[in-house]
């Protein structure tokens, strides 16, 4: 019987962006300046709301700390990508790879849960208003953000086991520029049906779940606003759902697209284009769609730039 040698390689190398050649360091320049905006608007919104009294309510203390997973989980991400744009450097370890992985995959579901938790929020604030205060009190806010952090750590090292138990034989060459679940999944050797189930649920418990009970609440809080006698009243609730609703379109659009479909389908290039979207381009929105529609943190900025230029006369 004729054994075949086989040589594992204990590591991988990125083709993300290689085709563009000399366009690498313009992508570099963009990426820097769009994570620089980024990173600094998602911090300065943890800052504002931390330091603004009027602030100080489950709504914001929720986005407080959506913005600070978003910014963990870019940190895990667009550094090393940057580093590969402007360095050529495309190789990463083996465990470097599982670590990122891991680190992505908790940060994302964690989104998903956080963004389920500000769903129930807004539902009671407009569907049971006088008893908001009680039902969500400081205490029960943090056990919500404890078991939404813990929740996406346990989803991660999940999806990162289901994969990383595979063998790594036929290729090292990953057609993106992170460790993504698909495009690793799509170099494993033999039969990887039972992983590809194992992703596929997971993906369906942390999407559809979570996805579920925002449209319960937002179900309900249609009801509740529709039930609203005057125009201006209906405007004004709408209004406090706005910036929720816009951020869980992009953030659950992109996802579903890459995590909820079977491996036959993955198309590095469209799927390159789509993990841009949602590792550069949707954090980013968080902290500008906020800033933009949400009124009480437009007066807290207006108030922050006042009290700068007071303190600089």
């Amino acid at each position: 019987m004729v054994q075949k040698n086989v040589t594992c390689w204990r590591g991988f190398v990125f083709l993300g962006f290689s085709s563009f050649g000399e366009l690498q360091l313009l992508l570099f320049a963009l990426f820097l300046f769009l994570y620089l905006i980024t990173l600094t608007s998602n911090v300065f919104i943890i800052v504002l709301i931390r330091l603004d009294s009027h602030l100080h309510m489950p709504m914001y203390l929720f986005l407080s700390f959506l913005s600070f997973s978003e910014t963990c989980y870019t940190l895990g991400i667009i550094p090393r990508m940057l580093f590969g744009l402007a360095m050529g450097s495309h190789a990463i370890s083996y465990t470097g790879c599982a670590a990122q992985m891991f680190f992505s995959a908790s940060w994302a579901c964690t989104n998903c849960f956080l963004l389920a938790v500000m769903g129930f929020d807004r539902f009671v604030a407009i569907c049971a208003p006088l008893h908001y205060a009680s039902r969500m009190n400081p205490t029960f806010c943090s056990q919500l953000i404890f078991a939404s952090f813990l929740s996406g750590y346990l989803f991660g090292l999940g999806m990162t086991m289901v994969i990383f138990r595979l063998s790594f034989c036929s290729s090292h060459r990953i057609q993106h520029f992170f460790c993504d679940t698909p495009p690793v999944l799509s170099l494993a050797c033999g039969d990887t049906a039972q992983s590809e189930l194992g992703i596929l649920i997971l993906s369906l418990l942390v999407l559809l779940v979570s996805f579920i009970c925002i449209a319960i609440s937002y179900t309900c809080i249609v009801v509740a606003i529709l039930r609203i006698p005057s125009a201006e009243g209906r405007k004004k609730a709408f209004s406090t759902c706005a910036s929720h609703v816009t951020v869980v379109i992009f953030h659950y659009g992109c996802a579903s697209f890459m995590y909820l479909r079977p491996k036959a389908s993955y198309s590095p290039e469209r799927d390159q284009l789509i993990a841009v979207t949602y590792t550069v381009v949707t954090p980013l929105l968080n902290p500008i769609v906020y800033s933009l529609r949400n009124r009480a943190v437009q007066t807290a900025l207006r108030n922050a730039f006042k009290g700068s230029l007071l303190g600089k006369q």
